[in-house]
């Protein structure tokens, strides 16, 4: 059976006990119970909270500081939903593993992007900040004069999820508008607080304590390729190949580039020797490409007659071949042109002078020289200069065909006005079969490395980790990956090295701890800004409703206000909505 089953089927019988329990009135008044939800209510944290209130002017200048930011945050957040409701609404996105309902569920395991490795991290994280954001509110209860009715936990059968603190309603009623407001937004102020703490930390000692291991590492492995049949596996790295030592990503496929043999022997981390039979197999095809039918996983053992087994020899048997033939293991034989499959695009050079955009088309040459793929076009373009006119060969429904364009001008360089699929006519092989892992790329990411020094670099490293969880799936950085942390097979990439060796490799811990505490702080703080009731967002938005309708020559203003308020809470409801649902229902 799935554990997920267990883990329903157990909360449900949980869930029916404490309805039994709560039925025959078994609590103490101390216990509130609310579906599967115990909340542990206590007075004696408020003498506590009178004392960490002492320096009251403090208190009112951070907070002023932190109800302009949560304001700033409130009008950008309700903007910035309405905009992607009306977006989904005009073009619906395609579901993807990001827009996934249960991807917005910071559930470890639920969640595809958080895995159950670090879900002690997650929930750590988030215990934390609850306990910070319910502090928050607590102090400025007591700084404003707001007595407080009770505090406590709220626990998950007997898992610590959150905190809270619970004003008195007739007090914060007698409060004035201006305490309401650093009350409510104090929360989100000390979760911001918080991300910038942790972030600092990983940011400097932490992160400055890891290192990249020497070696290509090994992130996947493409089934029946030549590695897999050798038994490499992902999570492992390559440190030499033959006698020639491999000491990063790059330095694999130019040393089995330089090698040529068929035949190649590899050693591992941990000092495992295996060996490799190299042969072409299709890792990926164009649906659009001339070689379509071949499919991927399939093996490509000759062209136009002439056994391959590298990449290296494919190339060089198409380099003079426009029309070719290819051979499988499987028996399979299809012919085709072999060049670069591109797409036209509309007003652009190519498409002005007559090439079609309706569908894709192979280039061939483009002035006399040789297109065999996507990066000979890119290499033969830029031999040509902006403005100038050169034929450009194409394959279209099977016949060849010859246009004059006039090359554009783009970034400085000569401009066909084409999009260009990977590989040959579309076709992407590999005579090795591995994707190699980016360790040192994900490792400046997590150190906030790759945004620049000051503070601009430091919030924008901060932004760059809210996407690391799924910067594999958004596709906007070309990277293959999604990175959740030091876990997992991704452990043998880093080593522990610096002022903090000692720990070992606690360092990995501790570097998770403070990336998953600082995501899931920002992310609270962002939620609770959304104005709509009853988050703090809403709270602040009844309060800006009322300072704006007291100016207004209107009878009923506590109707204006419940009208504005509800507005905005249904628009921001309908907008997670089709935020949550919208990719399935509308763009499916």
């Amino acid at each position: 059976m799935n554990p997920w089953s267990w883990v329903l089927g157990g909360l449900l019988a949980y869930w029916l006990a404490l309805s039994l329990l709560r039925s025959r009135d078994w609590f103490p008044e101390f216990i509130g119970v609310t579906g599967p939800i115990l909340t542990v209510h206590t007075k004696r944290g408020r003498d506590l909270l009178d004392r960490l209130a002492g320096p009251r002017r403090l208190w009112r200048v951070w907070a002023n500081m932190g109800l302009g930011f949560a304001l700033v945050i409130l009008v950008g957040s309700f903007l910035l939903l309405l905009a992607n409701a009306v977006q989904v609404l005009r073009n619906p996105p395609q579901p993807t593993a990001v827009n996934q309902p249960q991807n917005f569920l910071v559930i470890p395991g639920v969640n595809d992007f958080l895995p159950l490795a670090v879900a002690p991290e997650i929930l750590f994280g988030l215990f934390i900040g609850m306990l910070v954001h319910e502090g928050g509110h607590g102090i400025l209860s007591r700084v404003e004069g707001i007595d407080v009715e009770s505090m406590g936990v709220v626990l998950l059968a007997i898992l610590p999820i959150g905190a809270f603190v619970e004003p008195e309603e007739e007090s914060v009623e007698a409060a004035d508008r201006g305490s309401q407001a650093r009350m409510f937004a104090a929360g989100v102020t000390n979760n911001f607080l918080l991300t910038a703490i942790a972030f600092a930390i990983l940011f400097g000692p932490v992160v400055g304590s890891i290192g990249v291991a020497p070696g290509a590492a090994v992130g996947g492995v493409f089934p029946g390729s030549p590695a897999a049949q050798a038994g490499v596996d992902a999570g492992d790295r390559i440190v030499a190949v033959g006698e020639q030592p491999i000491e990063q990503n790059s330095d694999l496929e130019e040393t089995l580039v330089a090698s040529g043999a068929d035949r190649v022997t590899l050693t591992l981390g941990d000092g495992t020797e295996t060996s490799v039979r190299r042969s072409v197999l299709v890792t990926g095809v164009a649906d659009d490409s001339p070689f379509a039918s071949l499919g991927t996983n399939t093996t490509i053992t000759a062209v136009n007659g002439t056994a391959v087994q590298t990449e290296a020899a494919l190339r060089a048997a198409v380099a003079n071949e426009t029309v070719v033939t290819l051979d499988t293991a499987g028996g399979d034989r299809v012919t085709g042109p072999a060049g670069a499959l591109v797409t036209v695009v509309p007003d652009g050079p190519a498409a002005t002078d007559g090439l079609p955009t309706e569908t894709p088309i192979v280039v061939t040459e483009i002035g006399g020289q040789r297109v065999a793929s996507q990066t000979q076009l890119n290499a033969v373009l830029d031999d040509f200069d902006a403005g100038e006119t050169v034929s450009v060969t194409t394959y279209q429904d099977g016949a060849a065909e010859t246009n004059e364009v006039e090359l554009g001008a783009q970034d400085g360089t000569s401009y066909l006005g084409v999009q260009v699929y990977r590989g040959i006519s579309g076709l992407v092989v590999s005579d090795f079969g591995t994707t190699l892992y980016p360790a040192q790329t994900y490792l400046d990411m997590a150190g906030g490395e790759a945004t620049g020094p000051g503070i601009v670099g430091f919030l924008r490293g901060i932004g760059v980790s809210l996407l690391l969880p799924l910067i594999g799936s958004v596709g906007l950085t070309g990277l293959e990956y999604n990175f959740a942390g030091f876990v997992g097979w991704n452990l043998g990439f880093f080593t522990v090295e610096g002022p903090l060796a000692p720990l070992g490799g606690g360092v990995f811990v501790l570097a998770n701890v403070l990336f998953w505490t600082g995501w899931i702080n920002l992310n609270l703080g962002f939620f609770n800004c959304i104005p709509a009731f009853p988050l703090d967002g809403g709270h602040l938005l009844r309060m800006m409703a009322e300072a704006v309708v007291s100016r207004l020559p209107i009878g009923d203003r506590q109707i204006a206000v419940r009208a504005i308020t509800t507005s905005v809470g249904l628009t921001m409801l309908l907008a997670l909505l089709l935020m949550l649902f919208g990719p399935q229902l509308l763009g499916g």
